[in-house]
């Protein structure tokens, strides 16, 4: 017997479709005010989305095999959290191959469906080029790596990005480190060239000394850059070992105290306070197992709160495996260091801090 089919009439068919897009809308305003019962204030407790920055030096590398960018399903396991600013590292080599040639169209594709997924969680996007001063493996400002082949390159990522409803800001480089001097002109060329296609978006400057929070007045005294659009936000990164680094090793993971992370903080948020400058924590993190260092970090989350400085941990998204500062969950269940995070989601900010005393 031959199947009949029926055709819904046309005008039927807009109408079931406009039904379908009505749910959909009621259904995401219904999460957005379940998110705002929760969450009040600014995005002050954010995360690090890392995975694109791992295999740096196998270029340009196997996605999937060497880096990896996440599915919708990490974004939307942090909206659920009401975890709503992402910092995305990405490597700059991958962008763009080699000096002066145009950007790579597979990874602009895929930092543009990270946007995409961000918006569509009602989230936003630092773009951090993951780079330590550095383009395969020449200081910028060097003349192997010249301050116009940076601005470059920042350039052509504003004027592609500057539109997208979910970008919050450009990191313009992660951790500069041992530049001899040239990571503040590095600084500025980027800044004049990103406002000669983008005079909106907010520009986050890491400093020398690997942002370090702790070190910061003694490495970046000067670091003041200028800004024709007046819209900087400096960032700075802590970890409570003893060395520094964020590795946590056992010899340096011991007899935390527990205002470490505020001690180490500090530095740096009076530095800015004295300059009337808003600040950002890009990184920090803790291991798991530390019971001393969630104290410390519950202090730390407390003491930017007070402050309007937002944060990011470090780190989440896919490829973590068992490392301990990974904030992805296990068997189902919250790491122990997002249920600190949850607890100073609420905040009265209406603005980024620090504000002068």
């Amino acid at each position: 017997m031959e199947k009949q089919t029926y055709k819904v009439p046309g005008t039927w068919r807009r109408l079931l479709g406009l039904a379908a897009a009505l749910a959909s809308s009621l259904a995401i305003a219904d999460q957005q005010e379940q998110r705002a019962a929760t969450h009040s204030g600014l995005d002050l407790v954010g995360i690090n989305m890392s995975a694109a920055l791992f295999a740096p030096h196998i270029l340009p590398g196997q996605l999937g095999t060497n880096y990896f960018y996440p599915d919708k399903s990490y974004f939307a396991y942090y909206s659920s959290k009401n975890i709503r600013l992402i910092r995305f590292p990405f490597i700059w080599e991958r962008v763009q191959h080699n000096l002066g040639e145009g950007m790579n169209f597979d990874q602009i594709r895929l930092l543009r469906r990270t946007l995409d997924y961000a918006a569509a969680h009602g989230q936003k996007i630092i773009l951090d080029m993951h780079n330590y001063g550095r383009y395969k493996d020449q200081l910028i400002g060097s003349p192997e790596v010249p301050y116009e082949a940076y601005a470059e390159i920042w350039r052509r990522l504003a004027q592609t990005f500057k539109d997208h409803p979910a970008l919050y800001g450009y990191d313009i480089m992660n951790e500069p480190h041992s530049t001899q001097g040239l990571w503040p002109g590095a600084a500025q060329a980027a800044v004049n060239a990103i406002r000669e296609v983008d005079r909106k978006t907010p520009i986050i400057l890491e400093g020398d000394r690997w942002a370090s929070a702790f070190h910061w007045p003694h490495y970046n005294a000067d670091f003041l850059i200028d800004d024709p659009a007046d819209n900087l936000i400096y960032s700075a990164h802590l970890y409570l070992d003893s060395d520094f680094s964020g590795k946590y090793e056992p010899e340096n993971s011991k007899n935390i105290h527990p205002m470490l992370g505020v001690d180490r903080a500090r530095p740096f948020i009076e530095w800015l306070k004295k300059h009337n400058l808003r600040g950002f924590l890009g990184e920090y993190g803790i291991p798991y197992d530390n019971e001393e260092m969630k104290v410390a970090m519950d202090n730390l989350l407390a003491y930017l709160n007070d402050n309007c400085v937002p944060s990011a941990y470090w780190s989440a998204g896919p490829g973590w495996g068992t490392y301990k500062l990974s904030l992805e969950p296990r068997d189902g269940e919250d790491r122990p260091q997002m249920k600190i995070m949850q607890k100073h989601l609420a905040n009265s900010c209406t603005e980024i801090g620090p504000f002068p005393d």
